[in-house]
């Protein structure tokens, strides 16, 4: 993995996957995840994922 997630805080991938117009969507489903999830311990070490419809996490 070129950015292993254990190096970093939190690594977030937005992912667009050439489609533009589905910014707004992506922006609000992370804004709701963060809201949801406060304590920066939560995000340690994790690569987030941000699509349409959920977000993965990888550690």
């Amino acid at each position: 993995m070129t950015y292993p997630p254990t190096s970093y805080q939190v690594i977030i991938s937005i992912q667009l996957r050439n489609h533009p117009e589905i910014i707004p969507q992506l922006m609000a489903r992370l804004t709701e995840y963060l809201s949801l999830h406060d304590s920066e311990e939560h995000y340690r070490g994790k690569l987030l994922l941000v699509e349409v419809y959920r977000i993965r996490i990888r550690e």
